[in-house]
């Protein structure tokens, strides 16, 4: 067991543990639990939006796979940036201005109250719980790799803290510690990309050539096709990645922390600019690991590449044994550990918050009493987390995590989007539709998945969807069941709804007010 690297953990979860204390003392309505009061700024929010898609699996998973695939392995990160120019230009300003707490607030200001917050709550609680267990299971098989610590005790410390962050602090305490990890996280990359170039001598050329000379693809390994992914797997990917990071529920209600839809603008803005700029030093990183580690570092890396920045780390900082080495590969896993933290916290925050103020508040109690919201939220929060705990501990540390992963996308992006954006752009639109297309898009994306190569007891060779991802069909067949189901139905005062929809979404006229930002 490695003494350093717990004691980096501890005091991270010990700083981000005194941000929850003093969050939990400012939370009291369920605007400040769910929305943080509308108190985040634009740029504060803008690094909170960050922070929730520089997680673990983004910083190791996307390091580690330029480490192995080369030119490949920058599609991932590439299109996860295109999620958020979609989400800049379709829906920053439109979320803030239409919503109060969840997606569901978006859609039921047109459609039929009740129907469709008991579908997208249903589809939200279900991408959280998916999306969270993926994300318990990677962070006790890291902190196993990384301190010996063995899993169940790591992913029952994981889940107690990530249980603290939201039952006592709400968004407020989770919006914090995102930033706090999101500046740690691009601290801890500033420093890799200059070590990267400093051995490099500044030039990319010399580390492009030398990884490639490395790499057992040679100068295949600086172009396309080094993944081994088909044409249309690659595509799969891309679209869940592009079109599932735009449409995941936790990401999305951050948007009703801000204070209106200048400052939602400016986070969008915010977020693009810092995530393009994380993604440049996961590439130096992932190539300057192939390029300067020694080629015995190979089975440490492991298969996925995920141990390529804390040994890249560790090498930088004079090699294993080293103090500085020890000292630099614990600061990079504490933050890798820190991403989890903040990522798993937010999942739970809109899980809840779909059950609270979607399925408690407006379908059990029709809205006539929302007063027990937060409350209930806190519960929802505890019930969910300890579920997705012991669903994790179940599985074990060898379940197939880019299963549940390419499943939480793909449901976000059949089902969520579609719906979503029709909503909020087109004048026939109907519950009917609405519901059909989640509908659709959650049964096409557990369908393909199961009949996948990921899952399919044969193996890949004798899978039925031979893709790897279900996006090809869920997002087609997701926005077909919401043209469908909304030709077949007719709804009264639909299009009226979404002129008044209109009004509100672009000039923010009758929206909730809010406090000034502080």
């Amino acid at each position: 067991m490695n003494a350093t690297r717990l004691i980096a953990f501890a005091v991270l979860v010990g700083v981000t543990l005194a941000v929850t204390v003093w969050a939990s003392r400012r939370t009291r309505s369920a605007t400040e639990f769910f929305a943080a009061g509308r108190s985040i700024s634009g740029p504060q929010n803008g690094l909170a939006i960050a922070g929730d898609l520089m997680s673990a699996a983004t910083f190791l998973g996307f390091t580690g796979l330029m480490y192995l695939s080369g030119f490949d392995g920058w599609i991932m990160p590439s299109v996860t940036l295109v999620a958020f120019v979609l989400i800049l230009l379709l829906f920053a300003e439109r979320m803030r201005n239409a919503g109060r707490f969840t997606v569901a607030d978006v859609l039921s200001f047109r459609l039929r109250d009740r129907p469709v917050r008991a579908a997208t709550a249903a589809s939200t609680v279900l991408v959280a719980v998916i999306y969270l267990v993926a994300q318990l299971v990677g962070a006790g098989v890291l902190i196993r790799a990384l301190t010996g610590l063995s899993f169940v005790p790591a992913v029952i410390l994981t889940g107690l803290a990530m249980l603290a962050y939201v039952v006592f602090g709400g968004m407020l305490a989770t919006t914090w510690v995102q930033i706090i990890k999101a500046v740690l996280l691009l601290v801890a990359g500033a420093a890799l990309t200059l070590g990267v170039l400093m051995r490099t001598g500044f030039d990319l050329g010399l580390l492009f050539t030398t990884a490639a000379a490395n790499s057992p693809a040679g100068d295949a390994f600086l172009a396309p096709g080094g993944s081994g992914r088909s044409f249309l797997d690659t595509v799969s990917v891309a679209l869940a990645f592009a079109i599932g990071t735009a449409a995941l529920p936790h990401i999305l209600i951050r948007f009703f922390t801000v204070p209106d839809a200048r400052q939602a603008r400016s986070s969008a803005g915010w977020a693009t600019g810092l995530i393009g700029v994380f993604f440049v030093m996961t590439a130096v990183i992932g190539f300057g690991a192939r390029a300067l580690l020694p080629a015995e570092a190979g089975p440490a890396v492991g298969k996925s590449g995920n141990l390529a920045a804390p040994l890249l780390a560790e090498f930088l900082g004079g090699g294993p044994g080293t103090f500085g080495g020890d000292l630099f590969v614990a600061f990079v896993s504490a933050v890798a550990f820190a991403t989890i933290l903040a990522v798993v916290a937010g999942l739970v925050l809109s899980a809840s918050g779909a059950v609270a103020h979607d399925l408690w508040a407006n379908v059990v109690r029709r809205g006539s009493d929302t007063g027990g919201e937060t409350a209930v939220a806190r519960v929802a929060a505890a019930g969910i987390g300890i579920v997705a705990i012991v669903i994790t501990l179940l599985m074990g540390p060898n379940f197939n995590v880019a299963f549940l992963v390419g499943l939480a996308l793909s449901v976000a992006a059949g089902a969520n989007f579609p719906a979503l954006l029709l909503a909020l752009t087109w004048r026939r639109f109907t519950t009917t539709g609405a519901i059909a297309g989640i509908v659709a898009g959650l049964v096409t994306s557990v369908v393909c998945i199961v009949l996948g190569p990921s899952v399919w007891p044969g193996g890949p060779e004798t899978a039925p969807y031979p893709v790897e991802y279900p996006t090809l069909l869920a997002i087609p067949l997701g926005f077909l069941a919401c043209w469908i189901g909304t030709l077949l139905s007719s709804e009264r005062g639909a299009q009226r709804t979404f002129d008044e929809l209109q009004v509100r979404a672009q000039t923010g006229i009758g929206s909730e007010p809010t406090p000034t930002t502080h």
